[in-house]
């Protein structure tokens, strides 16, 4: 179960970035997050409804959900579909990656998981791969400062994503079962998104092409309602940061893509790159099915 649930989680994310690139264009960034997560809310809460499956919650739980659509359906999202406007949706997945240590890193903020020695190598690792990915981006004077930019954007939206797993985490361990939390939080994002648009005068304008709406409707079902249910479900069966795991696979989807798409080149840097991120993340992670083992026994 948990080898399919990992298997259609990075297919499905994997996929993702490049549908949230081809939303960029009339319709203001906000807006499109918040069509999204809507919609999303909406049929997973109506589904739940009708088949008599939606828990209900107390007043820990609501903030918890709060918390949740704040930092995993509102903000990291905002960041994401930002930065996609100035560095490659391929090279998103790949910083997306570095979850995977924000997770150890939260893990022993939050719940006292202790944080090995191998966590620190793999960050290392991870940031020497970032900087040879981006490197001929970086290198280059005009697109330096959107660049950074890009890059700062990604990074913090992996934070607010990894500190949603943490909230997850919290829900399942109080009995919120993962379709309810999503059900609720992305409600709440949703909500949230809706008040800053208003609140900042943003244009509701809907974009009717069939690049945009079959975009929404991939990101919406797919990847919001299917992914994401997926996911945190193996938050909930095997913790925040082996759950992450997953994300080290995002990228050679993502960046394969992405060559197609939008035309990113691959070079021996970026190889080399791609190579670092992945072997930290796998550096962090690798031992840890056989320390769990070995606990148990």
């Amino acid at each position: 179960m948990n080898a399919s649930l990992y298997l259609l989680t990075v297919l499905i994310w994997g996929t993702t970035w490049i549908a949230i690139k081809l939303q960029l264009g009339e319709v203001a960034i906000p807006v499109s997050v918040f069509y999204r997560f809507a919609l999303a809310g909406l049929l997973l809460w109506g589904a739940l409804v009708v088949m008599g499956k939606l828990q209900r919650l107390d007043r820990r739980g609501h903030l918890l959900c709060l918390g949740q659509g704040l930092c995993l359906f509102c903000l990291n999202f905002l960041c994401f579909y930002t930065a996609t406007q100035w560095i490659p949706s391929g090279l998103i997945s790949v910083v997306f990656s570095a979850a995977t240590i924000w997770n150890a890193i939260n893990a022993r903020i939050w719940f006292g998981t202790p944080i090995s020695s191998r966590v620190v190598l793999g960050g290392v690792f991870g940031l020497a791969g970032l900087l040879l990915l981006f490197w001929p981006e970086l290198a280059t004077r005009e697109a330096s400062h959107e660049t950074w930019l890009g890059l700062g954007l990604a990074l913090l939206g992996t934070l607010c994503f990894s500190t949603g797993n943490m909230l997850s985490s919290a829900q399942q361990r109080i009995g919120i079962r993962p379709l309810t939390g999503n059900a609720y939080g992305m409600l709440y994002g949703s909500a949230l998104l809706l008040a800053g648009c208003v609140a900042s005068g943003q244009s509701f304008a809907f974009d009717t092409s069939l690049t945009y709406v079959g975009a929404l409707l991939y990101l919406a079902v797919i990847g919001s309602v299917v992914g994401f249910t997926a996911y945190l479900t193996l938050v909930g069966r095997m913790g925040p940061a082996r759950a992450a795991y997953c994300t080290v696979l995002f990228p050679v989807v993502a960046l394969t893509i992405s060559s197609f798409v939008e035309g990113y080149q691959w070079t021996a840097t970026s190889l080399c790159g791609l190579a670092l991120v992945m072997g930290g993340n796998v550096l962090v992670f690798a031992r840890l099915p056989r320390r769990r083992a070995a606990q148990a026994a």
